[in-house]
C-alpha cells in the first residue's frame, strides 16, 4: 500500500484553512485554531486514530466560530478523502465504545463513497471551554460530505459535557483507524461487491 498521506488548503472570504494527514502515521498532532476546545478534540481524533493531524485555521472569529470550524471539517474530509485515495486493501467499515467516567459514545464508519451523518448527542450545557456545542454537528457534517463517508455517532449517555464530548471524538478516531486499517487479506482488492467506493465509476 502506497504512502497514505495528503495536504489540502482552503482559503474563503472567511477562513482561511490547511490540513495535513498520515493514515500511518503516530498520532502526532500540530494543531493552531484559535479554538482551544476544538483543538483538544482534534487531538483524541489524531492520538486515538493514530494518524498524525497537522491543522492551521485563520477565520472570522470576531464574529463566531461557525465558519471556522464547518471549514476545518470541510477541509479535514478533503485530505483524508485525497490519503486514501481508491480505498483498496482496507478494513471499510470501523466501529468503537468509549466510555469516560460516566459518558459513552459509539460511533460507526462507513468509508462508502456517499456522504451520510446521523449524529445524537444531546448535551447536557451549550457551552464548552466557550465552545458552542452546536458546532459539534456542522464540524461533523462538513468532515462526512467532503471525505464522503457514512458515519453514525451516539451518545448514549453523560452528565458531563466534557466528557460526552471527549467519548464521541475518542470513538471517532478509534472507528477511524479501524476503517482505514489496512486488511492483508483484502490486498489489492476493493471492499465492495461494486467493485469501487466511489460515486462515480473509476
Amino acid at each position: 500500500m502506497s504512502e497514505r498521506r495528503a495536504t489540502v488548503e482552503r482559503n474563503t472570504l472567511e477562513t482561511k484553512i490547511r490540513v495535513s494527514v498520515n493514515l500511518d502515521g503516530t498520532g502526532h498532532s500540530k494543531l493552531d485554531t484559535g479554538l482551544p476546545f476544538l483543538e483538544h478534540m482534534l487531538d483524541q481524533v489524531a492520538r486515538h486514530g493514530l494518524i498524525d493531524l497537522d491543522v492551521h485555521a485563520e477565520g472570522d472569529l470576531h464574529i463566531d466560530a461557525h465558519h471556522t470550524v464547518e471549514d476545518i471539517g470541510i477541509t479535514l474530509g478533503q485530505a483524508l478523502a485525497r490519503a486514501w485515495g481508491d480505498k483498496k486493501g482496507v478494513r471499510r467499515y470501523g466501529h468503537s465504545y468509549v466510555p469516560l467516567d460516566e459518558a459513552l459514545s459509539r460511533v460507526v464508519i462507513d468509508l462508502s463513497g456517499r456522504p451520510g451523518l446521523e449524529m445524537f448527542a444531546e448535551f447536557t450545557r451549550g457551552q464548552i471551554g466557550g465552545f458552542d456545542v452546536d458546532l459539534f454537528y456542522e464540524f461533523f457534517q462538513g468532515l462526512v460530505n467532503h471525505a464522503m463517508i457514512t458515519v453514525h455517532i451516539d451518545n448514549l449517555r453523560g452528565k458531563n459535557a466534557h466528557h460526552q464530548a471527549e467519548t464521541v471524538f475518542k470513538a471517532f478516531g478509534r472507528a477511524l483507524r479501524m476503517a482505514v486499517e489496512p486488511d492483508p487479506r483484502m490486498d489489492g482488492v476493493t471492499p465492495s461487491t461494486k467493485g469501487t467506493l466511489s460515486e462515480q465509476p473509476e
